[in-house]
């Protein structure tokens, strides 16, 4: 996609265009890591009740089942809110494109399952490593720790998160144009789509 203005490629002009479109964006996120949508904003309600968020990197999306899949510490507090409420959103925005999509669900965690062991052996070194840091993340230190050199350490303390999409909420901004479109999947998986007022 052109980062350009004028030359922007237009938007769909129908909502499975559209839909298509933005699961096709995702893809490239997880696929290419200096594509915009690599870096999303994951909000999540805090243990105090209050809205969290913060950038995750996109691991994985299976668009057919309506899944994203992030890598994250155990220790995390995000880790925690989602044990205790599993409602989350992913905001994704690529200003050159003038695209914004909000993905929302509900997040299961995977630490010792199959989940998590076929992702851990699909990680790189450099990645498994952040997970070894010590002591867990957040907690106040006098200095900023040494980086951890032992992947392997990491594996206790790793954690997938699994974002179970049931809406996902599109807004392209054009001079000819803005469209907004809403996509929501009820329990059984059926598909409701409606065009927004932007």
């Amino acid at each position: 996609m052109s980062r350009g203005g004028a030359d922007r490629p237009a938007a769909p002009a129908t909502l499975d265009d559209t839909l298509a479109w933005a699961f096709a964006l995702v893809a490239r996120g997880v696929a290419d890591r200096r594509h915009p949508f690599h870096t999303p904003a994951l909000a999540t309600i805090g243990l105090d009740g209050a809205p969290q968020s913060r950038t995750v990197v996109l691991r994985g999306l299976d668009p057919a089942a309506r899944r994203l899949r992030l890598h994250t510490d155990a220790r995390a507090g995000k880790v925690a809110e989602l044990a205790a409420e599993p409602r989350a959103a992913l905001l994704f925005y690529d200003a050159g494109a003038q695209l914004q999509l909000r993905l929302s669900g509900r997040a299961t965690l995977h630490r010792d399952d199959a989940v998590a062991g076929e992702a851990w052996a699909t990680s790189r070194d450099f990645s498994r490593m952040c997970y070894a840091i010590q002591p867990a993340p957040g907690q106040p230190v006098p200095a900023p720790p040494a980086a951890p050199l032992d992947s392997a350490a990491g594996r206790p303390h790793f954690c997938v998160v699994i974002l179970h999409l049931d809406r996902l909420e599109s807004l392209h901004l054009a001079a000819s144009g803005h469209r907004r479109a809403r996509f929501d999947w009820d329990a059984a998986g059926t598909l409701a789509a409606t065009w927004l007022v932007p």
